[in-house]
């Protein structure tokens, strides 16, 4: 199975993705990351790595529709099986999101249904809740609403800031978005309506 990782930062998800591929957890291959912002350092994790990457900004395209257009041009290039996004700062087109449907998995920083959108840690902990913690989803049409397949549970201390909660939260992330990865990888991730069930690996057989 190929796979592709879309990036617009850091690419912290983006090494715990490509460290649990190279020791054999996720027995597939990166075959491809995508940044739409060419001073991401998720560009430099991928080079180390060894990982074709492309830089496609959206300003060099008349329309969004051109832009996913070049993308979609380089995915079936790579024969690309499943997307990961890994902190890709842009929505992707209805049209896009139909051509991969259950095809696209997302990080987020907050337990969804909870705190969509770019702030979600910031939201949280503003709002004053106790836990808070990653999702990884399916991506449908809807900004952060796919359906869910894991969640953790980080608590939130009375002393923390936004930077030490996002910390924690990113340590968990980058537990179980590998972890999710695997699962769909075996085949083990079956969507009935808006619920995940994962099959243990006696019933995939």
């Amino acid at each position: 199975m190929k796979i592709a990782v879309f990036c617009s930062g850091r690419g912290t998800n983006l090494q715990a993705i490509i460290e649990a591929v190279k020791c054999g957890e996720i027995k597939a291959e990166i075959a491809l990351v995508i940044s739409d912002n060419r001073d991401a350092y998720a560009l430099v994790r991928a080079k180390e790595a060894g990982i074709e990457t492309l830089v496609i900004e959206p300003k060099d395209f008349p329309t969004r529709k051109d832009f996913e257009k070049e993308i979609i041009k380089h995915l079936e290039r790579k024969k690309i099986d499943l997307i990961c996004l890994a902190g890709f700062m842009r929505m992707l087109s209805p049209d896009f999101v139909q051509r991969y449907r259950n095809r696209i998995l997302n990080i987020h920083p907050a337990l969804l249904p909870s705190f969509k959108g770019t702030q979600g840690v910031k939201d949280a902990l503003e709002y004053g809740v106790k836990i808070t913690g990653p999702t990884v989803h399916f991506v449908d049409e809807k900004v952060d609403h796919g359906p869910i397949i894991l969640q953790a549970a980080v608590e939130v201390r009375d002393d923390d800031t936004e930077e030490t909660l996002a910390e924690r939260i990113h340590q968990e992330e980058h537990r179980i978005y590998p972890q999710a990865i695997k699962l769909f990888v075996e085949g083990r991730l079956k969507i009935e309506g808006r619920r995940v069930k994962i099959l243990n690996e006696t019933n995939n057989k």
